[in-house]
């Protein structure tokens, strides 16, 4: 039973409770950074990172955090790890970090992060937390790769900065603005929706 209910907490996030598709949790860094997959990647790492280790201290400190402040102490865990997400990428890879803009410090008031905190971390024991938040970030890192890959697909004709496309192609620039953003998310979530619709039957 045990592992089941740690395999229950892992999937949940993939598809039951996915973050983007799901929930629609984080969606002003989902839409404004996905217009090329090297920014969803970076952006995915960052969060997971925050995501884990926000879990784990949250789950270690749940009984040591008084109730009347627990908000304000998770702030304060997720701020510092992302403080130190947000150096690291500044000093490593500051054109990434560049592109970004300000949505890696943004993390801090990610409602992914801090929903997780409040409603999983700070209820159950490490184990369980990590697991969770594992399942959240994979789900979400998913989420992204999908959304920035179609969009830099048809928007620019590349794939990682690599054509993929040829020469023939025009590229659909409506698909790296905002628009672009807009109409892939309200397909992504259509198409899970759909899915979903054919499960239920189905059982």
């Amino acid at each position: 039973m045990p592992n089941r209910s740690f395999l229950q907490d892992f999937n949940k996030g993939l598809w039951q409770e996915n973050p983007v598709s799901r929930q629609l949790l984080g969606m002003c860094s989902t839409l404004a950074i996905t217009n090329a997959l090297i920014n969803g990647v970076a952006m995915g790492l960052a969060v997971s990172f925050v995501l884990i280790f926000s879990a784990l201290l949250v789950s270690l400190l749940r009984k040591i955090i008084p109730n009347q402040v627990r908000i304000a102490s998770y702030i304060v865990v997720i701020a510092t790890f992302v403080t130190m997400a947000d150096r690291f990428l500044a000093a490593s890879f500051p054109a990434i970090s560049k592109s970004l803009g300000p949505y890696v410090p943004l993390i801090v008031v990610n409602c992914i992060i801090l929903g997780r905190a409040e409603a999983f971390a700070s209820k159950n024991t490490v184990g369980r937390s990590l697991v969770d938040a594992l399942g959240m970030c994979l789900g979400y890192i998913l989420a992204l790769l999908i959304l920035s890959s179609i969009r830099e697909i048809l928007g620019s004709g590349t794939w990682l900065g690599y054509r993929v496309l040829g020469t023939w192609f025009e590229p659909w620039i409506i698909m790296i603005l905002p628009p672009g953003a807009f109409i892939t998310l309200g397909l992504l979530i259509a198409f899970a929706n759909q899915i979903e619709r054919k499960i239920k039957l189905r059982r």
